[in-house]
């Protein structure tokens, strides 16, 4: 395996790198298809998870990023990213294939503490992966192609996603039928790893370009520079309570679904995959404004649409099932399809675009630490209001009542997850304030829009 790096790379050099992070994305798309949030969850509420234990699943992840301070001191004394990528990345997805093992070697309590462990120490490598990978793309993709690259990557990752993600809901639904459901989620994770291991080959394959920067900065100096970056400081303060607000709920949205409108989960994974074909269909014009404008103009449009598909998850029941429930979750996962490609691609490609090329690293890590602080606290505060709001309702109806009877019209009614919800787009809406603030070249009204 080739560790070496050069102090420049060739055009074809870079072509045939791209090639192979594409040919990553896709592998490595497969194997989050197969351990998503609906198939983890509805694994872990097989072995009687609570509300509080599913806010530990989706909090894990970014909570471990916290890593990426010594790793940004790893990255920095020792200059070898993609051997620090590689393999991070391959120790990572070893405990996938641990998790898949759960059912047969543990009872089902205690093997929602194995689950919480192997997760952590999956999300702990990932962490260091994502900390050199970050600042190895940096280098390696041309600044011009950033929007239409990720964009083209994201497509054809999202179009392997529908593919397998449906056919891993025929395969569960079949499955249940003949054999207890929480093997069948094993199998599924075990794909996963299998998918992982490929992806490992394919980054191996990428070439490095040498780092650049001074290499006898000091480490804490280093670490704080970002947040002494006013431009910067802003996009953090924007990108930090954003994932707040967005963690604050979109975790709970498969609970949700499975326990309060009783789903199954073949109806969530098609709804799922609304959502991807129609974020596929939009990446691509999200990416081309990226490059012809700015990424703060695709956020600027996409987060406040995203926002209100969060807000109408509060309007599902009023308080129960009614007969727009479905049509408004068919209508809320298409829009959010939408806007979370704009908000994947324009938060991603702005950070890598602000980030000074010299300074990469420690200001990607000190990106991807806040974003990770908020996104693992607010599943953990979502999953506590969850159990403290149960049996909490606040409902607003018109009432008419006349000689020959009357009636009662709901115009709002929140109860037990619609508050959370309902938080999560007001602390969105304060992020969208803070969005006002970062300067990009490139924004829609310096090009006379």
């Amino acid at each position: 395996m080739n560790f070496s790096t050069k102090d420049k790379l060739t055009e074809k050099d870079i072509q045939k790198g791209l090639k192979f992070v594409i040919k990553d994305g896709l592998a490595t798309q497969a194997m989050i298809t197969l351990i998503s949030g609906v198939f983890l969850v509805a694994f872990a509420l097989q072995m009687g998870a609570s509300n509080i234990i599913i806010g530990l699943l989706a909090a894990i992840p970014p909570l471990s990023q916290l890593i990426q301070i010594p790793a940004v001191y790893l990255i920095e004394k020792f200059r070898v990213r993609k051997a620090i990528c590689v393999y991070t990345t391959a120790m990572s997805r070893f405990f996938w294939l641990f998790i898949a093992l759960i059912p047969f070697l543990f009872s089902s309590s205690f093997g929602l503490i194995i689950l919480l462990i192997a997760l952590f120490m999956n999300t702990i490598f990932a962490a260091i992966s994502n900390c050199s990978w970050n600042s190895w793309m940096r280098d390696l993709i041309p600044e011009r192609q950033l929007g239409s690259f990720f964009s083209k990557r994201m497509s054809l990752a999202l179009l392997t996603g529908i593919i397998l993600s449906l056919s891993a809901a025929l395969f569960i639904d079949l499955w249940k039928k003949h054999f207890d459901a929480i093997y069948g989620y094993s199998i599924l994770f075990l794909l996963a790893f299998l998918a992982g291991v490929i992806g490992v080959y394919f980054i191996s394959k990428i070439p490095e370009p040498r780092m650049i920067g001074n290499e006898n900065g000091k480490f804490i100096s280093m670490l704080s520079q970002p947040f002494k970056d006013f431009n910067f400081k802003n996009l953090l303060i924007f990108s930090g309570s954003w994932n707040f607000a967005i963690n604050l709920a979109a975790p709970f949205f498969t609970v949700y679904m499975l326990k309060m409108l009783q789903l199954d989960i073949s109806l969530i994974i098609a709804l799922s995959i609304l959502s991807q074909i129609t974020n596929l269909t939009f990446l691509r014009i999200w990416g081309k404004i990226s490059d012809n404008h700015s990424n703060k103009s695709v956020l600027s449009v996409s987060s406040p649409l995203f926002l209100l598909c969060i807000l109408a998850w509060t309007f599902t029941t009023m308080p129960e099932k009614h007969m727009l429930t479905i049509p408004l979750l068919i209508a809320i996962h298409f829009f959010m399809g939408i806007s979370l490609a704009g908000v994947s691609l324009a938060s991603r490609n702005i950070s890598l675009k602000l980030a000074p090329r010299q300074q990469a690293t420690p200001y990607l890590a000190a990106h991807s630490i806040i974003n990770s602080l908020a996104a693992g606290i607010a599943p953990i505060i979502g999953g506590s209001l969850a159990d403290y709001l149960v049996g909490r309702e606040l409902d607003w109806k018109i009432i008419y009542k006349g000689p020959d009877g009357g009636f009662d019209f709901p115009i709002l009614s929140f109860q037990q997850w619609d508050f959370f919800f309902f938080f999560a787009f007001i602390i969105g809406l304060y992020s969208l304030h803070r969005l006002a603030m970062i300067k990009e070249e490139g924004e829609m009204w310096k090009r006379g829009w």
